[in-house]
C-alpha cells in the first residue's frame, strides 16, 4: 500500500508502519513516484481519504485550498477500469470555499478522464459495520496493530487542548481523552 501526503510527519509515521510513501510536497509528479515504487506509473485502485480540505501546491509557498486536487490526481494514476474510493468528506455547501462553485459543492474535476478510463467511483461514508467483525477479529488475533497504525495516544482531560492543537497541526495521531484515568488504571 502506498500512502501519499504533503505532511512529512505523517509520511514518516506511515513509513514506520511499513507502508510505502509518496511525498506529494515534492516537485516529482505522483505517477513518477509510483513508477519508482512499482515499476509502472499506475495503480489498480486508490482512496481519497482527504476530501474538501485538500490543499494544493501554491507557487507562492502557501498551500491554497484546492478541493479537486486529490480526485484529479487519482484519476491520473489509476489504471483503466480501476476503482476510486471516496470516503473523504465532500460537502454540499462550503461558505468558506475559495470560489463561488466550491461554495455550492461544485468542483472542477476531470470527470471526462475518469469516464475515458472507465473508472468506478464509490462515494459516501465508509460502511463501518460491514467491516466491524473482520476488523475486530484481526485485532483480537494480533494480525494488525491498529492503535500503532492510527497513532493512538491516551491523554488526560487537562491535555485535551494540547491534543486538539496537535491534531489541528496535522500530527499522525488519534487522541483518546481519558478524563477519569480509566485507561491508566487498567
Amino acid at each position: 500500500m502506498i500512502i501519499g501526503d504533503v505532511n512529512t510527519v505523517r509520511l514518516a509515521h506511515a513509513k514506520a508502519q511499513g507502508f510505502e510513501i509518496a511525498d506529494l510536497s515534492l516537485d516529482t509528479p505522483l505517477h513518477e513516484q509510483i513508477a519508482a515504487l512499482l515499476g509502472e506509473p499506475e495503480v489498480d485502485c486508490a482512496v481519497d481519504a482527504v476530501g474538501f480540505e485538500a490543499r494544493g501546491h501554491g507557487h507562492d509557498g502557501v498551500k491554497h485550498e484546492a478541493p479537486a486536487t486529490v480526485l484529479n490526481s487519482l484519476m491520473g494514476v489509476v489504471r483503466v477500469a480501476g476503482k476510486i474510493g471516496i470516503p473523504g468528506l465532500y460537502v454540499t455547501e462550503d461558505p468558506g470555499a475559495v470560489d463561488a462553485a466550491a461554495k455550492m459543492g461544485s468542483l472542477s474535476i476531470r470527470f471526462g478522464l475518469g469516464w475515458a478510463k472507465s473508472h468506478s467511483f464509490h462515494t459516501g461514508q465508509t460502511p463501518v459495520m460491514k467491516y466491524n467483525r473482520q476488523l475486530m477479529q484481526a485485532i483480537m488475533w494480533d494480525r494488525i496493530h491498529i492503535a500503532d497504525i492510527v497513532g493512538v495516544e491516551v491523554i488526560s482531560l487537562d491535555d485535551a487542548p494540547r491534543g486538539y492543537g496537535e491534531f489541528d497541526a496535522g500530527v499522525p495521531k488519534k487522541f483518546v481523552i481519558d478524563p477519569h484515568k480509566m485507561f491508566s488504571a487498567a
